[in-house]
């Protein structure tokens, strides 16, 4: 098993995120990672999401949602062609904070045979990609927070 963890605190409150969040049809406008989404948030249901794996480069895959808390919990599982080869749980969670920001967690456990010969690949590239969505979202969040004149 391994894990990845990124955060970022987002000046926004936990709705303003969620909605963007759980807003798959926008992905393309602003996410340079999760390239693409569709579906339904809701437990149970199956999303179609493609990441960017390199520059000019795609993946897609058709995760379960695991969980969902509004503005507080997305977890969703993705498998590659079967159980127990290559297996990802990944998982949104915001937390206000004292300061009125708000703390993302996103999060990815991976598990199976391949996983011990992906951890670089994962570690470097996927880890990339998480940063880049993080603050992505961030600036979104933030932008659309800020009051109009």
């Amino acid at each position: 098993m391994f894990t990845l963890d990124t955060t970022i605190d987002i000046n926004a409150s936990p709705e303003r995120i969620w909605a963007i969040l759980t807003n798959f049809s926008h992905y393309s406008e602003w996410n340079p990672f999760i390239i693409s989404a569709s579906g339904v948030p809701k437990a149970g249901q199956r999303l179609n999401i493609s990441i960017a794996t390199r520059p000019g480069r795609s993946m897609t895959f058709r995760p379960v949602v695991l969980r969902v808390k509004h503005a507080q919990v997305l977890a969703w599982r993705g498998r590659f062609l079967m159980p127990g080869l290559f297996d990802g749980v990944h998982t949104f969670v915001l937390s206000p904070l004292e300061d009125g920001t708000v703390r993302l967690s996103h999060s990815e456990t991976f598990s199976g045979l391949l996983v011990p010969f992906m951890r670089r690949k994962l570690n470097r590239d996927t880890r990339a990609g998480f940063s880049k969505m993080n603050h992505a979202l961030r600036v979104r969040a933030e932008a659309a927070s800020q009051p109009r004149r």
